[in-house]
């Protein structure tokens, strides 16, 4: 257990309900009525691979004295002062309140690490308050549903920096980190020979028979003075051929690999190459923000090598757009021929993954780009650009401040993503540009 979680809120805004999805078990009771938990409450909290101590709170009210509701803030003070990174939940629906602007306040006083979720946004009924959540000052909101478990993927990854061994200082450089690496595609591609060459053993079945991978296995590796968690996938087959439970089962404990890795090696049959199914497993990496490098395996069996490598990017080039440039890899994981240039490739995604770019460069991009192609007029009115920052890695995440981004094209939006995408070496990478209304606030 390397790190501790407090979760902390005004009444009733789901706190309970993500301690019992984060331990896994209705350890905590959940009810409507604000006030039902009083004392904090500890548990072994996961998500994927990661574990650390998670805190649930009573609801922070604004008590003092000897009064129960003052006892149960002194029970919290000493959750926020065990803790090492606090997860503040506010309800999207309600919106942001008095409540909420006084107890974010005082978490700044307090310096310690805070993410802030915006609970209950699985509908458009907490679209207003998530945007209102930026008036907190306490970075980008995350949006949440700790009901339905939506956003624990990217919670994952902004726990990751706090997670360390037992006894060991915090360091917030990420290259003490094991960088994971999750290998999917399709039934019997290759992928746990891939893994088994990798590492130089057989550790993982493998056979011609497709479906011998049911688990996700997740394996610890050291190449080169870095630390990995290579985790082998089950295939994944178009969803209209899964009829099976088990094999239903296996499916979904791969998607979540895919959604908890940093990065992805889709491995393609250099026979069958980058087909429906491997196009919608490389949407699915892409849309949930995670870094791609493509491996093209039993490259040894192909005779016109240059006409199949040119298929596999033009098929890339078409249907992922929004993550132009993704890395190729052409290897063979049973002859070892071309192994040795996949991770490399893969360190080089997750760095651009965790690329942070100068808010002054960036600004600089932009007037560069709007003198030369300025936003279209609507209705006779331009839209001003006023603004862009970069709020968050893991993908590189830009907020634009904009006149009125609502009507601002998709298209000029693609444009802004390709031109971040060439200025700054972000090939393959998704890009997320979040559009904010409102004055510069780092004036």
């Amino acid at each position: 257990m390397s790190f501790t979680v407090a979760i902390l809120g005004r009444p009733n805004v789901g706190k309970s309900t993500l301690f019992n999805r984060l331990v896994g078990k209705r350890l905590a009771l959940v009810d409507d009525t604000p006030g039902v938990t009083r004392d904090r409450r500890e548990g072994l909290g996961r998500i994927g691979d990661m574990e650390f101590n998670v805190v649930d709170t009573a609801g922070l009210e604004d008590a003092s004295g000897e009064s129960l509701e003052a006892r149960m803030r002194g029970q919290t003070d000493l959750a926020l002062e065990a803790a090492d990174v606090v997860l503040l939940l506010i309800d999207a629906r309600a919106g942001v309140t008095p409540l909420d602007k006084h107890f974010a306040d005082w978490l700044r006083r307090s310096e310690k690490p805070v993410i802030l979720l915006a609970n209950k946004c699985e509908g458009a009924g907490g679209e207003t308050g998530y945007l209102e959540a930026f008036s907190l000052g306490l970075g980008e909101p995350m949006r949440f549903s700790a009901e339905h478990g939506d956003g624990l993927s990217n919670l994952y990854d902004m726990l990751a920096p706090y997670e360390r061994e037992e006894g060991e200082e915090r360091n917030d450089a990420e290259k003490d980190e094991p960088v994971r690496i999750a290998v999917a595609g399709r039934p019997n591609v290759g992928k746990s020979t891939l893994i088994n060459r990798l590492l130089g053993e057989e550790r993982l079945l493998t056979g011609p028979t497709p479906g011998v991978t049911r688990d996700s296995i997740a394996v610890d590796w050291q190449h080169k003075g870095r630390r990995f968690k290579l985790v082998d996938t089950a295939g994944m087959r178009r969803r209209a051929k899964v009829q099976q439970k088990l094999e239903k089962l296996s499916v979904a404990d791969a998607i979540r690999a895919v959604d908890m890795a940093q990065v992805v090696v889709l491995l393609v049959d250099a026979d069958q190459p980058l087909e429906k199914q491997d196009l919608v497993i490389a949407s699915r990496v892409v849309e949930e923000g995670r870094a791609l490098v493509v491996g093209v395996n039993k490259w040894d069996t192909v005779t016109d090598r240059e006409a199949c490598l040119k298929l596999v990017r033009e098929r890339l080039a078409d249907s992922l757009p929004q993550a132009r440039g993704v890395p190729v890899v052409t290897l063979s994981a049973l002859t070892g021929k071309g192994v040795d240039r996949l991770i490399p490739a893969a360190l080089s995604a997750y760095d651009r993954w965790n690329k942070r770019l100068p808010t002054a460069a960036l600004n600089r991009w932009l007037e560069d780009v709007v003198e030369r192609h300025p936003p279209p007029a609507v209705r006779g009115r331009h839209i001003r650009l006023r603004y862009v920052t970069q709020p968050k890695t893991r993908p590189p995440t830009f907020a634009l401040f904009a006149s009125r981004p609502d009507q601002l094209p998709d298209s000029y939006i693609r444009y802004l993503s390709n031109s971040l995408r060439e200025n700054f070496d972000l090939p393959g990478v998704p890009i997320r540009i979040s559009l904010r209304k409102g004055k510069n606030p780092y004036a």
